[in-house]
């Protein structure tokens, strides 16, 4: 008896451990990547207050209009960030995407909320490109607790939208799946006021690292496996649900403006719910989290599965998936491939995740799961869910090895590849990746160029077709 409640408390005070350590290992990347921020925007400032007036500066304002993303009849990319990411706009001059963008002229990354569900982004991303005041339905915000309009966009960064002019999407992590959702929308005429939209404006989907089917990694977070939708007691989503209550509570106009996690709609500033409205939220009757209405509950297993049941693959729409796997197997057992090669940040969770298995007192996520489906992994995300649509229905898929192997592109099918690297390798720190970095983005945006067509091949800037 003795003996079992001291293995009992062992237990308890190893998972404090680790809960502190990975709370601490957070808050350092987290300041890392604010201060970095801080001291670009700050190097910045300095430059143009010492040497603006020896230099003489021509300052092109980039508008939101399409004029500068559709120049030459070719269709933007978009590149959509993942959870806890920004857009062009946020954090200073930090470019999530490490600078890819830059590899082409016509590239837009806009800014959706970091911490907002897959449905809300999703709608926030057709208002970022059409223009006007972003809709989340009336059903659904009233449902979830929030206001029905968010942000008015006064002019769209691409107005002329429409199946004659589609978009290419790249998609990091859960941006991957904003996107598809955003095309389910699309072919639902979901957008009040659009009545002609169709899954066809949607010319491609890159996934890098998509969330397509879940991830175990939400529950070693704090997700109970027994519903995918509650948080456990003591958990780093618990501390991470404070600090965003309390984040947006304080309200503090510079701050937002430099980072903003997205839940502007749920009016949870002091100005408008007061101390009590605080507690209220802190209490979890209130605000995002006692909706559901967040990413985390999106990208559990069982939340994943809700949400692929009413998404398509579309047979004119083109879709490639780079799948990242920082996991090998060793006589049998899988563990991390590597040491140094995996950012600190997630090494932890590569560990755990390889060793991941599903509490045997609760009900497995679906019919014919199985833990050793989900050891690989690159730190957030599973490999199995990378790699393309599978639950509950696996959607027309093609596994290849090189981007060659999949040349002339069929749309209607996943054509995935797997590439050794952890979650963050391809954004924040260009040089982490290395030559590697240039590899990916070159191909992606190549195959949106040349390789991604419906009726003629695009031509490109001082290029006419013989």
């Amino acid at each position: 008896m003795v003996f079992g409640e001291m293995i009992r408390w062992g237990i308890f005070a190893l998972q404090l451990t680790e809960l502190f350590v990975s709370s601490l290992v957070h808050l350092l990347y987290g300041f890392y990547i604010f201060s970095t921020a801080v001291a670009g925007d700050l190097s910045q400032t300095l430059n143009e207050l010492f040497f603006k007036s020896n230099v003489n500066i021509a300052v092109k304002e980039e508008g939101p209009a399409g004029a500068t993303t559709n120049a030459g009849g070719l269709p933007p990319i978009v590149m959509v960030h993942g959870i806890f990411g920004f857009g062009k706009g946020r954090l200073g001059g930090l470019s999530y995407f490490a600078g890819a963008e830059k590899k082409d002229e016509r590239v837009l990354v806009p800014d959706l909320g970091s911490l907002t569900s897959i449905y809300d982004r999703a709608r926030e991303l057709f208002y970022y490109l059409k223009g006007g005041q972003v809709d989340y339905g009336e059903e659904h915000s009233k449902a979830c607790g929030h206001s029905q309009f968010g942000r008015i966009y006064e002019q769209g960064h691409y107005p002329e939208w429409d199946e004659d002019h589609p978009i290419h999407f790249v998609g990091h992590s859960a941006g991957a799946q904003v996107v598809r959702v955003l095309q389910q929308m699309l072919a639902d005429k979901a957008f009040q006021g659009y009545e002609n939209t169709s899954e066809n404006w949607v010319l491609s989907i890159t996934s890098l690292s998509g969330a397509f089917n879940g991830t175990t990694r939400t529950y070693l977070d704090g997700m109970q496996p027994e519903d995918g939708k509650t948080l456990k007691p003591i958990c780093l989503l618990q501390l991470c649900r404070v600090g965003v209550i309390i984040y947006d509570w304080l309200d503090i106009p510079w701050l937002k403006s430099y980072y903003n996690f997205g839940f502007d709609h749920f009016n949870m500033s002091w100005k408008k719910i007061g101390l009590w409205g605080l507690v209220d939220c802190l209490l979890g009757k209130a605000g995002p989290f006692a909706s559901g209405d967040w990413i985390l509950p999106d990208l559990t297993i069982q939340g994943s599965i809700q949400l692929n049941s009413h998404l398509q693959t579309f047979a004119n729409t083109f879709y490639f998936s780079y799948a990242t796997k920082r996991t090998r197997k060793i006589l049998g057992v899988t563990v991390p491939s590597s040491i140094f090669g995996i950012h600190p940040l997630l090494f932890i969770r590569v560990l755990q995740m390889s060793q991941w298995r599903h509490p045997s007192d609760v009900s497995p996520p679906y019919k014919g799961y199985r833990d050793e489906d989900w050891q690989d992994n690159d730190g957030a995300l599973n490999t199995v869910s990378i790699t393309h649509p599978r639950l509950p229905v696996e959607h027309p898929n093609r596994f290849i090895v090189n981007d060659s192997d999949c040349q002339p592109l069929q749309p209607g099918i996943w054509y995935y590849k797997i590439v050794e690297a952890d979650h963050i390798l391809f954004i924040v720190n260009r040089e982490r990746a290395g030559v590697q970095f240039d590899l990916i983005y070159d191909s992606i945006f190549e195959r949106c160029r040349k390789h991604v067509f419906r009726k003629t091949p695009q031509t490109l800037p001082n290029q006419v077709h013989q």
